[in-house]
């Protein structure tokens, strides 16, 4: 687990780098090469002027949908993404939250906090605080947040079961779980599945439909609802022929 979180990290410390040097984090360089899809693949769920207005751009986000979108957020809520990567779902839900609310964002990279706050100053947005911290360990107290939202991340965790109790554990009693993810919805090869680069990659890591929902469900949510939204055989996904599928996905559920 810790061979596959330092390869993940310093992927995407590479990857932060790269971003703020002004370069485009959606070529084959920079999302995995052969073993990763070029994202963000959910660009058309966000709104462009939205984004334009925060003076960023879909590069800020290495995501597979628009959780913030997903989790319907309100004026004096609290939400939490996790792993926030450059930030743009932090600031967006920010901005959505306000006034009274605020967004946290969590990040294990000291490349991507550091760019998370140049694109939090460049925004103008005070309601947003990034945290250094592993999504398997939040640095936030207990039934903290009212919502938590994650954008193709939990996929990269090697123990997502230690990820989903940890978004249990910070939402308030009725809180909302609404995450974008990566799934496996055709077995992919033990080639795949062993590879760091496709870890990276956001496809190695998946696991297929049925086991996200039981994971969910383990963790103590309930009304865990999954829906499947792009599906990408091997050639869209960088993988040899027979390697197997993977899709992006809504996961959506409630803390009792």
């Amino acid at each position: 687990m810790e061979t596959i979180q330092n390869s993940v990290r310093s992927h995407y410390a590479q990857t932060a780098i790269k971003m703020r040097d002004g370069g485009n984090c959606c070529d084959s360089s920079c999302c995995g090469g052969t073993d990763a899809i070029s994202g963000p693949i959910g660009e058309k769920e966000y709104s462009s002027a939205e984004i334009s207005d925060l003076g960023l751009s879909l590069g800020a986000s290495l995501g597979c949908g628009n959780p913030t979108m997903l989790a319907q957020l309100h004026p004096g809520e609290v939400v939490l993404d996790l792993g926030s990567g450059a930030g743009l779902d932090v600031l967006l839900s920010a901005r959505r939250v306000s006034p009274g609310g605020h967004a946290y964002g969590v990040d294990m990279t000291d490349e991507m906090l550091a760019l998370a706050n140049e694109n939090k100053a460049r925004a103008g947005v005070e309601n947003a605080t990034f945290l250094k911290g592993t999504i398997e360990a939040v640095p936030l107290s207990d039934a903290a947040v009212d919502v938590v939202i994650s954008n193709c991340v939990i996929n990269l965790a090697a123990d997502k079961a230690a990820v989903l109790k940890e978004a249990f554990r910070v939402l308030k009693p009725g809180g909302r779980l609404a995450v974008s993810d990566m799934v496996e919805v055709e077995t992919l090869a033990p080639s795949v599945k062993s590879s760091l680069d496709a870890w990276a990659g956001c496809v190695a890591g998946t696991i297929p439909v049925d086991a996200y929902q039981a994971a969910v469900r383990d963790a103590g949510f309930e009304t865990v609802a999954i829906e499947v939204t792009n599906t990408f055989g091997p050639q869209e996904a960088g993988l040899p022929d027979g390697a197997g599928k993977i899709a992006s996905a809504y996961i959506r559920a409630t803390k009792p």
